[in-house]
């Protein structure tokens, strides 16, 4: 059965043109044009999600996302894109506020559109609609086999993907303690919450982590490093394991990105992890450090599976094939992430990631392809590890 779209809006033309789009991508729509209009509608008919305006008749859009959220306790939530013309910073934070869960300007691309409401609508789909989903909960560390090959991007880029396009429920760590970079990739300033304020809490538990985790404009929580080097001392190799057990029971994923380090707190991530991503690159020294921390996982006990390596930038000229680059490691790369360089850096120095701002670009959509692999993997990858950190 087809999903039903509530499109609340006030001009004919963008009426006509959202009920062309969304009937070629399978959607049922119905139409309101003005705000009351609209609550009518969202009560008469129980939409899927809604498409609403911000200038209305009557009702504006703010107060139509504001009286919707008040009364729909009984019925259950349903997504809300709101549309609007004006770039104006308040404007999304007003919108927001008043319940949107998404926020879009116009003009838009039709793409755009679907792939955001595909995401919301697999977000908020009923639990019954959800079977045949794989079991969630599991934990993702990234390491990078050295500093530069790109493993900061890809895990922020790999949470977004999982969030917006496949509609999970995404926590991103910044596990790199002493010189954290999520609030700069992710242009956050160092007034936000951090990792510190769950250790110097009496007691860890889940409301506490909760009300530490920062939302990122792309839907994304994050739990930041601490804001400066000395900080970092007071995050002991105990409490990362704990914190992360309780994001687990939140989350459908917890993506972990920690540094090269294989200290004792990295290690004791890397036991809580389900999988880990180690992201490498094709050159002479980097295939030098990825066998050595093949050979050392080998040595901590765990399992062959519990570690995938993703070959960054890959199609980028180094005079080593993937070939002979498995050849050398005497292993299969299970993942690889294309090179566009200049999208890559332009993102990073615009703090604003290219999976939020240009998910359909070269780089956007094989990030996306390597999203969708690691949604289907087994969750029985990880392996037996769970001894081993006391055996430390």
């Amino acid at each position: 059965m087809a999903a039903k779209i509530l499109v609340v809006d006030d001009d004919a033309n963008v009426q006509r043109l959202l009920t062309y789009t969304l009937k070629q991508e399978g959607y049922e729509t119905v139409v309101a044009g003005d705000g009351a209009e609209g609550i009518r509608l969202w009560q008469a008919e129980s939409p899927a999600l809604i498409l609403l305006d911000v200038s209305l008749p009557k009702l504006d859009g703010y107060q139509v996302a504001a009286r919707i959220r008040e009364e729909e306790a009984e019925v259950g939530h349903v997504p809300i894109i709101m549309l609007t013309a004006e770039r104006d910073v308040e404007q999304k934070v007003r919108a927001l506020r008043a319940g949107a869960d998404d926020f879009l300007l116009k003009p838009f691309h039709p793409a755009e559109l679907i792939a955001r409401m595909k995401s919301l609508l697999s977000r908020f789909a009923p639990r019954e609609a959800l079977v045949g989903r794989p079991p969630m909960g599991r934990i993702f560390a990234f390491y990078g086999a050295k500093g530069g090959v790109g493993t900061t991007t890809i895990a922020i880029n790999t949470a977004i993907a999982l969030h917006r396009e496949l509609g999970r429920k995404v926590a991103l760590v910044d596990g790199n303690l002493q010189f954290g970079d999520h609030r700069v990739f992710l242009d956050l300033g160092l007034d936000r919450k951090s990792v510190v304020d769950v250790v110097t809490a009496p007691h860890i538990d889940v409301d506490l982590v909760k009300q530490v985790l920062v939302r990122h404009d792309s839907g994304v929580d994050l739990l930041l490093a601490p804001p400066s080097p000395e900080t970092a001392e007071l995050v002991t190799q105990d409490h990362m394991p704990v914190i992360l057990e309780q994001l687990r029971t939140l989350y459908d994923y917890v993506l972990v990105d920690i540094d090269k380090r294989l200290d004792e707190a990295n290690l004791r991530i890397l036991d809580a992890a389900d999988t880990v991503f180690v992201v490498m690159t094709a050159d002479l020294s980097c295939l030098k450090n990825v066998r050595l921390v093949l050979e050392t996982i080998v040595h901590l006990g765990y399992a062959e599976e519990k570690v995938r390596l993703v070959l960054n930038r890959s199609n980028a000229f180094t005079g080593i094939s993937v070939k002979n680059a498995e050849g050398a490691l005497k292993r299969t790369i299970d993942d690889q992430v294309v090179n566009e360089y200049r999208g890559a850096i332009s993102a990073l120095n615009s703090g604003a990631p290219f999976m939020f701002t240009k998910a359909d670009s070269l780089l956007g959509r094989s990030l996306l392809d390597f999203a969708r692999v690691i949604d289907k993997l087994s969750p029985a990858t990880g392996g037996a590890h769970a001894a081993l950190s006391s055996s430390r």
